[in-house]
């Protein structure tokens, strides 16, 4: 099972590098459907891993200049309490009860429908928000604490929603800054949000170390690879076969 783990943790590091998608979209269902992890450990386990290969990323987009730390201070200061009260709110029930296991696979669903939507509509997105203001000046920076509000529950019952589903909000909340930086304030806002988290997780029990070793054995040669082919891939119509699973799977949680 070890191997397992370890080709898993190389297969999502590989698609993260080579699209950019948030680990959480992908580990956190193959934990839980291929593997049976019980859905609070896949998550919290989960978490510590993206906060360990996203931390790599703030290295590489901070010497390019590409993270705003104004953002990424706005969205912490929703964030980091929202995920504090969720991690509180699951300390108050059983998370290996039938119900809880139950939410969480279904709003793990929901996350991930909503983030293949995010993943399909991106280009359009960016191409409709061209140079256009869709918030009022005025209100961008509350929205934005209240998007890292929404960001911080999310991802600390799901895992999800980091990467696509923040990256897609702050271009409609931010569209005259570049995508380089967009995507460098987001992954540098997720390692304060799902380290926060996952220590949050490790509170209550639900993080399997063992595991979150085995899967960063795999993974650090697969983000180093897929980053690396990023360029010579077609990334279009690799982005719609993943979005194509994501909505699978996310239907498979929903309606189980």
């Amino acid at each position: 099972m070890e191997f397992g783990y370890i080709v898993a943790g190389f297969v999502v590091g590989f698609l993260v590098g080579l699209t950019g998608v948030g680990g959480g979209s992908l580990m956190t269902p193959i934990l839980l459907l291929f593997f049976h992890i019980k859905p609070a450990v896949a998550v919290g386990t989960d978490l510590l891993f993206a906060s360990v290969t996203k931390s790599v990323g703030i290295f590489a987009h901070g010497k390019l200049g590409n993270i705003d730390w104004r953002i990424v201070k706005l969205l912490a200061l929703g964030s980091v309490p929202a995920s504090m009260n969720t991690i509180w709110v699951l300390s108050t029930v059983d998370v290996e009860s039938s119900s809880a296991i139950g939410a969480i696979k279904f709003w793990l669903g929901v996350a991930l429908i909503v983030t293949s939507i995010a993943v399909l509509l991106r280009e359009k997105l960016l191409a409709l928000v061209a140079k256009e203001q869709w918030v009022p000046e005025q209100y961008v920076p509350a929205t934005t604490v209240l998007l890292g509000m929404i960001l911080g529950s999310l991802v600390t019952l799901t895992s999800v929603g980091a990467g696509a589903l923040g990256v897609t909000a702050l271009i409609l909340l931010y569209p005259r800054k570049k995508t380089t930086t967009i995507v460098g304030s987001d992954i540098a806002h997720a390692v304060p949000l799902t380290l926060v988290a996952g220590l949050g997780h490790a509170t209550l029990g639900t993080i399997n170390y063992e595991l979150l070793s085995t899967l960063l054995i795999g993974s650090i040669p697969g983000i180093y690879l897929g980053s690396h082919m990023s360029s010579k891939v077609a990334e279009h119509w690799l982005r719609i076969a993943l979005a194509a699973i994501l909505i699978f799977v996310g239907l498979k949680l929903v309606l189980h």
